[in-house]
């Protein structure tokens, strides 16, 4: 059961990195075994994701952009060693699957979770995620004309943020799954976002696994909030000056979220 669930949040999580590179004009392929880009991805994006255990160094390097700086891969299964390709690991992370017949933890009553559906939503969405780091751009508005993707944002129902986004996420439909990435929380109550994520999850798409991954913190307020661990993933990034497209491959850090 776990190996199947990692399946599909890795076959979800690229279909949601091949969406972010089209709306970047950056076209992205599926393979047998990998989906991989040949031109460089979005800043936080991986060049390549695997999406079975049988994926080899050839699958993803073989048809991605090597040379110049920043190359990253998703090793979705935990499975490869690109060391001696000249990688090392970025950050480890875990699969997550909540089953869609789990009843949504309760939201917190002082904010009320909406789809962002215009551009200048997205303006604001994306200025809450970035907090100040300057990626905000990233979120382009041709992501709003994609159906399988949904922005929701939390509003504060009171308080001096009144209105404003203090929470929010990204859900990308695919493999039979709500993928949730992005999730942020302004004021880092992170169980809060994801019970708020959650319940939004379930009321628009009732019966709907979630999947997704996480670390740290991240991973531990997902777990309280009914996720289950559904196997390791790590994300490698090509070793020396390409480092500094570094902040380059997620959403931990560095690689998509």
């Amino acid at each position: 059961m776990m190996a199947e669930r990692a399946l599909v949040g890795a076959r979800n999580n690229a279909e949601w990195c091949d969406a972010m590179c089209r709306a970047h004009a950056v076209p992205g392929g599926f393979g047998a075994r990998a989906w991989t880009s040949a031109r460089r991805t979005p800043l936080l994006y991986p060049d390549a994701v695997t999406l079975t255990r049988d994926a080899r160094a050839d699958d993803v390097l073989g048809t991605v952009d090597t040379a110049s700086a920043g190359c990253s891969v998703k090793d979705s299964f935990a499975a490869l060693d690109l060391t001696a390709e000249g990688f090392d690991v970025l950050f480890e992370a875990q699969w997550l699957h909540r089953p869609g017949d789990l009843p949504a933890p309760a939201a917190p009553p002082e904010t009320e979770w909406k789809q962002v559906t215009s551009p200048a939503g997205l303006t604001e969405w994306a200025a809450a995620w970035d907090g100040g780091q300057g990626l905000a751009g990233l979120f382009r508005p041709e992501l709003l004309s994609d159906p399988a993707i949904t922005f929701l944002a939390a509003h504060s129902r009171s308080g001096t943020r009144q209105g404003r986004i203090v929470a929010g996420a990204v859900v990308n439909l695919g493999a039979g799954a709500a993928g949730v990435s992005n999730l942020f929380a302004v004021d880092d109550d992170l169980d809060g976002a994801w019970a708020g994520c959650l319940g939004a999850v379930a009321r628009r798409w009732p019966g709907t696994p979630v999947v997704g991954y996480e670390h740290g913190d991240d991973l531990d307020a997902a777990i309280r909030q009914g996720c289950t661990p559904a196997g390791p993933l790590r994300v490698w990034l090509a070793s020396g000056p390409a480092a500094d497209h570094a902040a380059a491959s997620s959403e931990p850090a560095a690689a998509d979220t």
